[in-house]
């Protein structure tokens, strides 16, 4: 090969349909759908959750050309993900929707790459449709980003449009990756996943030297060593070469049977060979929390092994065991958004064969204590009680996190919008006009806790499916929080603890415990369903005794013979209820923490 260039490919899936049919790596095929998104629940959802690269080969003006192609998801809840691959590549294409314009993941995605130092090419998809405003959207892009352009390309992924295009611009525009294929071995592990049959498989990008089979590497985090024995380019799936050299990006096969070797940023380098290690990535902080419990407590130690392997395909999960009184043994995952934890589910189902019950989304609070020490609490049922503050350290604050939230939409929804930033505690921070006002670029601080309570789905619906929302952490903000909690009995269910700001306390307890009543099956004692903050009853709700008729055989004769068969069947249900053991279906339960009917 006389060059071998590395680039990021940064939007729909389509696009990279058409360039690996383009470039022969895949036949032309009607079936050539999301080629590169391999899991299910990618193309069940219609959207990539993991990046994937492929290599390309390509002639141009008489000399052959190595691509390395990465896919990378779009949602903010996969960032980490375009973070990863944004360090293995010397550009991206910027490619925006000729009809909609510029959304607020492509801001965040544009100074992420910025910031790598990227080379970027404009491009405009969908041209072919009769909503494709190309003029007005490359106008959005250059106030937007201050970038030329009047070079920018014009496709259509789906029609095939001007995808002949692409690569030469690529291979004239783009910078070749610079290394040293006869120097040092240096390269990054950028993703890795489990495999069944040979275990761990790396993915590299080589930064210098060249990797051959047999090669004895080292780790620079772990200091571990390890025998090579394949290594190979996703063209589209594996398919082993002799070598890997400086530019290339590829896999490598190990023999690394244990995952939490493999850790993502890593540098590899032969051994006998010190070499500075790469800067590596920073390690994600997880927004939302989630307690995730077996459906049956005996299938926990094969979901331990099932949750174990898929965090090795996804890094910016964390996790914890912890155990539930009401669930029993389990985790409290961390993820990037609810998305992120959606899917995460669904992936745990449909590769594993693992069903779980997960609670309620929560996020990090930071409680400040008047010793001056911290806590981040992560699990509601830990958060102190603030209605009393006494005992040997005494709470000083407790603050919620802030993300800074972008919107875009068109102006007609800017009202609506407004009232529901609002009506979720938000402070404005920006509001500006695009294209003579056509569209609407608003900045918001919210609270993460309320982004994280379908903040997403009410925008979508309010503004009929054409907003777009992007969003970047911002520390931390005092606020007015409080604990609620669950009674069955006077036995907090803990499960169903959650922290709220005091303001929507008291309806949030008045919700969870009417559906807690249609939950719950009848005994033959009475249910006290509670909602309490501290040691104040917010709401309160009850389900009557089953209860025989006692009296039934009574005809007549003294009414005291009655009283005291009443009598006596009340104390017997005094007794049973001092004894007595409520206990919540699993999957009614789990159905209560996804707000379906029950």
């Amino acid at each position: 090969m006389n060059s071998l260039r590395t680039f990021l490919w940064r939007t729909i899936s389509t696009l990279s349909d058409r360039l690996l049919e383009y470039t022969g790596t895949i036949r032309k095929d009607a079936d050539n759908k999301q080629v590169l998104d391999k899991l299910k629940v990618e193309q069940e959802r219609g959207i990539t959750v993991k990046a994937q690269t492929c290599t390309m080969f390509y002639q141009h003006k008489g000399q052959d050309y190595l691509i390395n192609l990465i896919d990378t998801p779009g949602h903010v809840d996969f960032r980490a993900e375009v973070s990863r691959s944004l360090a293995a590549c010397n550009g991206a294409l910027l490619l925006v929707d000729a009809a909609q314009g510029i959304q607020a993941q492509t801001v965040a995605n544009f100074y992420l790459a910025f910031a790598e130092g990227l080379e970027m090419l404009p491009a405009l998809n969908k041209i072919d449709l009769p909503s494709a405003d190309p003029e007005r959207v490359l106008t959005q892009m250059r106030d937007t980003f201050e970038i030329d352009t009047s070079d920018a390309l014009m496709v259509s992924a789906k029609a095939g449009l001007g995808i002949e295009t692409v690569l030469p611009a690529v291979i004239e525009r783009m910078p070749p990756p610079s290394g040293d294929a006869a120097g040092r071995l240096k390269c990054l592990l950028i993703d890795s996943w489990y495999d069944n049959y040979v275990g761990v498989i790396a993915l590299i990008r080589v930064f210098d030297g060249t990797m051959r089979k047999g090669d004895k590497i080292t780790s620079a985090y772990t200091g571990l060593k390890y025998e090579v024995g394949e290594v190979g380019i996703m063209h589209p799936d594996r398919t082993p070469i002799k070598e890997l050299k400086a530019g290339m990006v590829g896999y490598i096969i190990t023999g690394m049977k244990e995952s939490k070797e493999a850790h993502i940023g890593d540098t590899y380098m032969k051994v006998g060979e010190k070499v500075d290690p790469l800067p590596g990535f920073e390690p994600t902080q997880p927004m939302v929390f989630v307690g995730a419990y077996p459906i049956d407590a005996v299938d926990f130690t094969k979901l331990d092994e099932s949750i174990s392997h898929l965090v090795l395909n996804d890094r910016s999960v964390s996790i914890q065991k912890e155990t539930s009184t009401a669930l029993g043994q389990g985790w409290r995952i961390g993820f990037l958004g609810t998305l992120h934890c959606s899917v995460f589910q669904d992936r745990l189902k449909q590769e594993y064969g693992s069903e779980v019950i997960i609670t309620a989304p929560t996020v990090p609070f930071k409680v400040r204590y008047q010793d001056g020490s911290e806590a981040i609490i992560s699990n509601p049922y830990d958060f102190p009680d603030l209605t009393t503050r006494s005992g040997p350290n005494p709470v000083e604050d407790v603050q919620e996190p802030i993300v800074e939230a972008t919107m875009m939409f068109p102006q007609e929804y800017l009202g609506p919008i407004i009232e529901l930033c609002e009506a979720n505690r938000g402070e404005q921070k920006e509001c500006t006009f695009m294209n003579t006002g056509e569209r609407v670029l608003l900045k918001y601080a919210l609270p993460l806790s309320q982004l994280v309570d379908d903040f997403f789905g009410k925008l979508k619906g309010m503004s009929k499916g054409y907003a777009s929302l992007d969003y970047e952490d911002s520390g931390y903000r005092t606020a007015d929080l409080v604990k609620l909690t669950l009674l069955v009995n006077k036995k907090p269910v803990d499960a169903l603890a959650a922290v709220c700001h005091r303001s929507q306390v008291d309806r949030k307890g008045r919700e969870w415990a009417k559906r807690l009543k249609n939950l719950l099956d009848r005994q033959l004692y009475e249910i006290i369903i509670q909602a309490t903050v501290g040691q104040r009853v917010i709401a309160r709700e009850s389900i009557s005794a089953m209860r025989k008729d006692v009296t039934a055989k009574c005809y007549g004769g003294d009414i005291t013979r009655k009283m005291k068969l009443l009598s006596k069947q009340k104390e017997g249900k005094k007794r049973m209820k001092t004894i007595g053991n409520i206990q919540v279906d699993p999957r009614k339960l789990s159905d209560f923490l996804t707000n379906k009917d029950v």
